[in-house]
Formats: C-alpha cells, sequence, structure tokens
C-alpha cells in the first residue's frame, strides 16, 4: 500500500494532495453524521458532503494516475487547478450548507442560492468537460502503454462524461427521486430509494466507470476485443438502469412481480 501511495504521489502531487484533503474531508463528515442530529429531508445533513468528498478524492486519484502517462505537463498543469478549484468550491460549498441545515442541491429558496445552485452546476460542467478532453488527449498521446489499456482509458472517461452530465437530470427535476416523492424506505449509506426510481444510481455506476474499466481491463481482460465489449457492456447496463428510474421503477422491484400486479 505504502509503495501504490509513493507512485501515486509522483505521478500527479497536486491532484494527490487535493485527493488526501478530501479524504481527510470525508473522514471528518463521517464523524459528524454520528454526532450530529441535523437532518435535511430525511437524512443526515452530512451524508451528503461525505459522499461529495470520497467520491471527489477518488476521482482526484484516478485522474491523477491517469495523466502522468499523456506527458504533457502544461496541460495537465491546467486541468489539475481546474478540478481543484473548481471541485474544491462544490465540497466547501456543499459542506457549509450541510452545517448551515440547507439544501446545497436544489435551492432556489433566494437569489443568493439559486445563483450558487447555478454556479455549482458550471463548475460541474466545466470539471466534466475538461475531463473528456483529457479522454481526447490520449488519442495522439505518446504513451508507452497496450493498446487495449489506453483504450480502457478514454472508454472510462467517455462514459463518466456522460453519466456526468445525466446529473443534469436531476437539477431540471429538482429532485433525484421518479415516480414518488424523496424520503421512505432507502438503502443504507448511498440512500438510494427502493420504493421509486431513482436517478442516482446510473448516475454513480456510470460515472464509476472511470475506474473499473481500466482495472478490469489492466488486471483481468489484458485484450482490446474485450475491453470494448466491457466498455459497451457497462454503459449498457448503466443505461437500462437510467431507463428504469425514468420510469418511475426501483431498482430492487421485481419486474415479473410488477407485469403481475398490473394484470
Amino acid at each position: 500500500m505504502k509503495y501504490f501511495i509513493d507512485i501515486l504521489q509522483l505521478r500527479n502531487w497536486p491532484l494527490f494532495v487535493f485527493g488526501c484533503a478530501n479524504l481527510l474531508a470525508a473522514l471528518v463528515f463521517s464523524l459528524l453524521t454520528i454526532f450530529s442530529k441535523s437532518m435535511i429531508r430525511g437524512t443526515n445533513a452530512w451524508l451528503k458532503p461525505f459522499k461529495f468528498a470520497l467520491s471527489i478524492a477518488i476521482f482526484s486519484f484516478t485522474m491523477g494516475w491517469y495523466t502522468y502517462d499523456l506527458h504533457q505537463p502544461a496541460a495537465v498543469s491546467i486541468y489539475n487547478w481546474v478540478v481543484i478549484l473548481l471541485l474544491g468550491f462544490e465540497v466547501v460549498y456543499i459542506a457549509l450548507q450541510a452545517g448551515r441545515g440547507q439544501l446545497s442541491h436544489y435551492n432556489i429558496s433566494s437569489p443568493v442560492y439559486s445563483f450558487l445552485t447555478i454556479l455549482m452546476g458550471v463548475a460541474a460542467v466545466i470539471a466534466t468537460l475538461w475531463t473528456g478532453y483529457i479522454g481526447l488527449l490520449f488519442f495522439n498521446a505518446d504513451v508507452n502503454l497496450p493498446y487495449y489499456y489506453v483504450l480502457s482509458i478514454q472508454l472510462g472517461i467517455f462514459i463518466f462524461v456522460f453519466f456526468a452530465f445525466q446529473g443534469a437530470s436531476m437539477g431540471a427535476r429538482s429532485t433525484h427521486t421518479v415516480g414518488g416523492p424523496e424520503g421512505g424506505p432507502a438503502v443504507p449509506f448511498l440512500n438510494w430509494s427502493k420504493q421509486y426510481g431513482d436517478l442516482r444510481i446510473a448516475h454513480f455506476i456510470g460515472m464509476h466507470a472511470l475506474q473499473i474499466v481500466p482495472l478490469l481491463s489492466w488486471y483481468i481482460l489484458k485484450n482490446t476485443f474485450a475491453t470494448v465489449a466491457l466498455g459497451l457492456f457497462y454503459a449498457a447496463l448503466a443505461a437500462i438502469t437510467l431507463v428504469r428510474a425514468l420510469q418511475g421503477k426501483s431498482f430492487l422491484r421485481n419486474t415479473k412481480a410488477e407485469k403481475f400486479s398490473v394484470n
């Protein structure tokens, strides 16, 4: 583990530090979920900043690892600061709102909150598009890596970008639940609805293609065709989950039972 950490910080020091800062923030937020009773929409107020900080930490470590192989220090340096400034703003604002017992996302209760909600959306869009640009750079990069692995990084990034933008569907609805109200029975920690469609599930699955597709390609598949097949399968899985959520159906609900109940 120490060897991995040493290599990770050598590959991209700024994103390594940013990732560690978010891990530390996630630890603090996790403790606050235990000791704080503040609730937002029926959920502990500190659960959202915890999940965001943890997710951004994983994202930072992942992109820090990938960008090293581009051997384009100027482009990578700009990308690092885009990620640090924009995603750093998101974590700080989400945490501040949790401390105030206020919504961060979907909050249009005042002109200031509406502006900050829009600003968060703009920050997420810019960071996502810039990550897609990094994926494009791999097409012409002079990398000393197997082609199937480079392809897996590109597939992971492009699936990530698509399902990151899928988050806009939640912003447009001002909710992540489809077919019923927010709250109610949910999956522990993840807080995904067990009763209705939940747009966060496809969002989660799609965005973690960034890690899963390259890891499976490098350690298990080691083949270009198999890597493409994995990417298509993974994208299809996320898409099916999205369609099901848009239909207002819980990912836990049995399809046969639904048909029987209708008949």
